[in-house]
C-alpha cells in the first residue's frame, strides 16, 4: 500500500521507472534527440539518401543530403529530422510560425533575415555560437554583414553567391575575344555593345545567354550591380528606393539595345538559358555561383561545346565609380519557440558541424562564409576560385534593413522586362517599379 501512494505522487515517465525497479524489468532508451531542419536545394535521395561520402557528393542537394545524413550518423544521440521545401520555401516557414510549430533549423537567404528579425520570428545567436565556439570575428565580411543586424548576429552564414558571368572560352577565341589565355571583358557599356556585335557577327550566336521568362530576380540584380557601380545610393532609407534617375535609365537603356539588336537570347526560363549556355548556344550566361561545378563537369567531356572552354568571372565593372556585384547568401537561423536546454545544445550542435563542414558546401561554386578557408590552399585548388575570390571584398548586399527583397526583386524585374522588350518607355517603367516598391515598403506593419 505504500508503495502505491509513492507512486500516487510521481509524474508518469516517474511512474514506469519506479515500476521497472520495482518488477526487475530494464527501462528502455529514450532514443536520440529529434531537431527538425528545413531546407529548399531539391531532393536527391535516389542517389544520396542513404551516402555518408561527402567528399564524393556532387551540387547543393547532394552535399547536404550527405551533410545531414553524416551528423546522424556521427551523432547516435541527437537525429535530425529534414523538411524539404519547394524554393524558396517562405511560404511554408510563414504557415508553420502561424501555426506556432516551427521548425528547429531553416536555411534562409540573407537578403530576408530582417523580414523575420524585425518581427522577433527568428532569435539572435552569437551566445549560441560562442558557446560551441564559434566567433563571428571568423566570418568573412560579406558573410558577417549579411546575418548582422543592429548588434545581434541572426544566421549562422552558410554562404555569399552573386551572379557572375560564365563564359564560352571556345566561342570567344572564334571571335577573337581571349588574350593570353583569358577573356576579353569590356571596361564600359560602349566596349561591351561593340564587343557583343563582334562576338554575333563571328559566331553567328547571341552573346549574351539570359533567363527572361517567369524569372522573378535576375533584371533587378543586374540593375543592382550596374547602380551600385555607378555609386548610387537607390535606397536613400529602408522604405524607399529612388529608381528615377539618370543611371537607372542608362542601365535599361544598355539592355534594351542589347535585347533590339539579338545580342541576347530571347524568350528563355531559367531551364532553357541552363542547357543554351551548356550546348553552346550562347557566349556569356548571366547565373549565379551555384553553376560553376556543373559547367566545370561538361568543360571535361570531350564532345561537350564546352570542353577545355569554360570560365567564369565577377561582373566587369562597367561603370566608374567602383568594382562591385550585388551578392546574397545562404544562412541557417533558428526560428523562435520554447525549446528545452538539451534541445537547444543540439540545436548549436549541429549549427557548428555545418561550419566546420563550409568547405564542403563551397564545392557548389558559392563563396565560403569563413575567412580561414577563403584563405586555404585546398578552396584556391577548386576549380576557377581565384577568379572569383575578389567577391570576397566587391560584394555587397542590400542596405540591411530593406525588407520584402524577393518580392522587391520580383516588381523591379517585371518593369525592366517591360521596358526591355518595348512594352513601355524606360521612363514609364521606372517611374512604376518606384511607386510599386515605395507603396510595399510603405504598407509594411
Amino acid at each position: 500500500m505504500k508503495q502505491l501512494v509513492f507512486l500516487g505522487l510521481l509524474g508518469p515517465a516517474a511512474v514506469l521507472a519506479a515500476l521497472c525497479a520495482l518488477s526487475g524489468c530494464k527501462p528502455k532508451p529514450s532514443g536520440p534527440r529529434e531537431i527538425t531542419l528545413q531546407r529548399f536545394f531539391g531532393a536527391c535521395d535516389a542517389q544520396y539518401g542513404h551516402s555518408t561520402d561527402v567528399a564524393a557528393a556532387e551540387g547543393e542537394c547532394g552535399i547536404i543530403t550527405t551533410l545531414i545524413n553524416r551528423f546522424n550518423a556521427e551523432n547516435p544521440d541527437v537525429h535530425v529530422k529534414v523538411n524539404i521545401v519547394y524554393w524558396p520555401g517562405y511560404d511554408q516557414l510563414s504557415a508553420a510560425l502561424a501555426a506556432g510549430a516551427p521548425p528547429d533549423v531553416v536555411v534562409i537567404h540573407q537578403s530576408v533575415i530582417s523580414d523575420y528579425s524585425q518581427r522577433h520570428l527568428i532569435i539572435p545567436l552569437e551566445d549560441g555560437l560562442r558557446a560551441v565556439g564559434l566567433d563571428p570575428a571568423s566570418f568573412t565580411r560579406a558573410a558577417r554583414e549579411g546575418v548582422t543586424r543592429g548588434n545581434h548576429v541572426y544566421a549562422l552564414p552558410f554562404d555569399n553567391w552573386a551572379p557572375l558571368w560564365h563564359i564560352n572560352m571556345n566561342l570567344f577565341r572564334e571571335a577573337g575575344l581571349v588574350r593570353d589565355g583569358q577573356p576579353v571583358l569590356p571596361h564600359s557599356s560602349e566596349e561591351l555593345l561593340q564587343q557583343a556585335r563582334r562576338f554575333t557577327r563571328i559566331t553567328r550566336r547571341p552573346y549574351f545567354v539570359q533567363s527572361t521568362v517567369n524569372e522573378p530576380s535576375a533584371y533587378a540584380r543586374n540593375l543592382f550591380t550596374f547602380l551600385m557601380q555607378q555609386n548610387q545610393e537607390f535606397f536613400t532609407d529602408p522604405r524607399h528606393i529612388d529608381l528615377q534617375t539618370p543611371g537607372a535609365h542608362a542601365v535599361l537603356q544598355l539592355f534594351r539595345q542589347i535585347y533590339e539588336e539579338g545580342l541576347t537570347t530571347k524568350y528563355q526560363d531559367y531551364s532553357a538559358a541552363t542547357s543554351a549556355f551548356l550546348n553552346g548556344q550562347g557566349g556569356v550566361y548571366l547565373v549565379g555561383t551555384w553553376m560553376i561545378g556543373t559547367y566545370t563537369q561538361a568543360s571535361r567531356l570531350p564532345d561537350s561545346p564546352l570542353a577545355s572552354g569554360y570560365s567564369v568571372v565577377p561582373y566587369p565593372q562597367l561603370y566608374p565609380g567602383r568594382d562591385v556585384t550585388f551578392a546574397d547568401g545562404h544562412a541557417w537561423v533558428v526560428p523562435a519557440a520554447k525549446r528545452s536546454d538539451a534541445r537547444t545544445r543540439a540545436i548549436f550542435r549541429l549549427l557548428r558541424y555545418l561550419k566546420d563542414n563550409d568547405f564542403e558546401w563551397s564545392r557548389t561554386g558559392h563563396l565560403p562564409a569563413y575567412q580561414a578557408i577563403i584563405d586555404s590552399g585546398r578552396w584556391r585548388d577548386l576549380p576557377h576560385r581565384t577568379e572569383i575570390a575578389k567577391l570576397v571584398d566587391t560584394a555587397a548586399p542590400l542596405p540591411p534593413g530593406v525588407q520584402r527583397q524577393f518580392l522587391i526583386q520580383q516588381i523591379i524585374s517585371q518593369e525592366m522586362e517591360s521596358a526591355v522588350t518595348g512594352q513601355k518607355s524606360i521612363d514609364a517603367a521606372l517611374k512604376d517599379a518606384q511607386q510599386r516598391v515605395n507603396d510595399l515598403l510603405f504598407n509594411l506593419l
